[in-house]
């Protein structure tokens, strides 16, 4: 008897419809076959699935069975399948009589027929909605994550067993209910621009990145305060919007990030990899491409603490995504591409010491020695960087003072107000932020007085500034400009954006 089941496969982040083919051969000897591609956790759940057939109290047919995951020429990972190769191995065997036609079935198998937490759940429920499905079976630790996805019923399950019962009508179970998507307005963070004392002009830097989404670089001494501004800097951000939510958590969800019993992301992702990290780590790829930090960090924050540690080539990998807002990995089976919209915020020392220009200690290292730190980082790299900003050491007095800095919530109110501009400005494209701009939307929303445009061109002057910087200065005009509640671009706009902007240094 044959028996056809539907399934899903990952392919990057995005998950493509299966059909599980089960024939069972009445002549023959015994035997278990799987073909269509299947990779080695795949292979291994004939025996899972024997197993857990067993345990549950079900015959495994002593026949010649085949399964057939179709299309054939798609590549199969990860133990996903299991659950739809032992229903259909039931329904083939006659133990279940069961029409699955308008069903979708994922879940790993242990060997005593619970269904274990799978990864890429939310995936699999977005595509069995837009297959026009009518429910989804699923483990019960995914339950609340596919029920983020409105318009198909969820159904999760502790064990093989009940998925038998309910196809024999033996239990009656309710869908899962629609998870509630709370994003509360009182976020907890670790840290609060309110423990930041002294550091008047880098807050203000902060506060214009969060608001237009632009990268920012620190460079200053040991001590300084660089990791605790970037370690704020997610209490700053604006809150989620659904669909950043579900597309933050469908790269968790894939990846197998997304916390055990977690329906969806709420808060922005901050991402800090050591300096240690691989280029496939950073970028993504493997043998079976996965997404690296790049798009972890989408919609969020990469921290690249300690910048000229890197490996050079992992910084100059980046280029192309701070660019592009996506990565494409291409390897000899196909191209995958991953979103990877990010706010990139570096760190790193004026020296190897650290020590370089400071009024209180004197620099130890010799000239050659700073020469080539400095030169692990590409022009064209820092080109793409918006905001350049030296952190000076904090002065005793300022330290121990009494004044009291704007705390995060304040910060975040006006950079709130910041992204409404910006919202009802791009309403209709797929644009988000200011940093987001094309050349055609920095002419149409970018316009700026006589005054500001000479002021403008006195600076690519003197300051050599390419192309690219040119456009870069406009982008964070228009956020300062937005910040401030001021329609058009003035002056003093572009004057501010133009102390940001990075100098070569003789």
């Amino acid at each position: 008897m044959l028996a056809k089941v539907i399934s899903g496969a990952n392919l990057g982040i995005e998950s493509v419809p299966v059909t599980v083919e089960i024939d069972i051969a009445s002549q023959g000897l015994p035997s278990f076959t799987l073909v269509g591609l299947a990779d080695r956790a795949v292979e291994e759940s004939r025996e899972r699935v024997r197993s857990a057939l067993k345990n549950t109290g079900a015959d495994f047919p002593a026949k010649r069975i085949t399964v057939n995951l179709a299309p054939a020429d798609l590549p199969k990972e990860g133990p996903a399948l299991d659950l739809p190769i032992a229903l259909g191995l039931l329904i083939a065997s006659g133990q279940v009589a069961s029409d699955l036609s308008d069903t979708m079935l994922v879940g790993e198998l242990s060997l005593d027929g619970s269904l274990r937490s799978t990864n890429g759940v939310l995936a699999f429920t977005i595509l069995a909605k837009s297959l026009g499905l009518k429910r989804i079976f699923v483990p019960i630790d995914n339950a609340k994550e596919a029920a983020v996805v409105e318009g198909i019923d969820v159904y999760g399950f502790e064990n093989l067993l009940e998925v038998f019962k309910l196809l024999t009508g033996d239990l009656e179970k309710s869908p899962e209910p629609l998870t509630d998507l709370n994003f509360t307005d009182e976020l907890l963070y670790e840290y609060d621009f309110k423990e930041i004392k002294g550091q008047n002009q880098a807050r203000r830097a902060m506060e214009i990145a969060a608001a237009g989404g632009h990268n920012i670089i620190l460079k200053g001494p040991p001590g300084a305060g660089k990791t605790l501004l970037a370690r704020a800097f997610p209490s700053i951000l604006p809150k989620l919007t659904k669909d950043e939510a579900l597309e933050i958590t469908k790269i968790y969800s894939v990846t197998g990030n997304l916390s055990k019993g977690s329906s969806l992301i709420t808060t922005r992702p901050f991402r800090s990899p050591h300096h240690t990290a691989s280029y496939v780590g950073i970028i993504g790829g493997g043998n079976n491409i996965k997404p690296g930090e790049v798009s972890l960090a989408h919609r969020g924050v990469l921290f690249l603490d300690e910048l000229p540690e890197f490996p050079r080539q992992v910084l100059e990998a980046l280029r192309q995504p701070i660019e592009d807002r996506k990565v494409s990995i291409s390897r000899a089976n196909g191209t995958l591409t991953f979103p990877c919209q990010f706010i990139l915020l570096a760190a790193h020392n004026p020296c190897p010491c650290g020590f370089l220009g400071s009024l209180k200690k004197n620099c130890s290292c010799l000239p050659g020695q700073i020469a080539r730190y400095k030169k692990k980082i590409s022009g064209p790299l820092l080109d793409r960087i918006d905001i350049h900003l030296d952190i000076p050491a904090v002065e005793v007095e300022k330290l121990t003072g009494e004044e009291m800095p704007e705390d995060s919530k304040t910060i975040r109110e006006r950079v709130e107000s910041a992204r409404k501009i910006q919202q009802k400005r791009f309403k209709g494209s797929s644009t988000i932020t200011n940093s987001e701009m094309n050349n055609i939307q920095i002419k149409q929303y970018c316009q700026i007085s006589r005054e500001a445009l000479e002021l403008l061109k006195m600076a690519i002057s003197q300051m050599n500034l390419s192309a690219r910087s040119y456009y870069r200065v406009l982008k964070l005009s228009r956020t300062i400009a937005d910040l401030g509640n001021s329609e058009g671009i003035m002056p003093e706009h572009i004057a501010e954006a133009l102390t940001y902007r990075y100098r070569e240094e003789n």
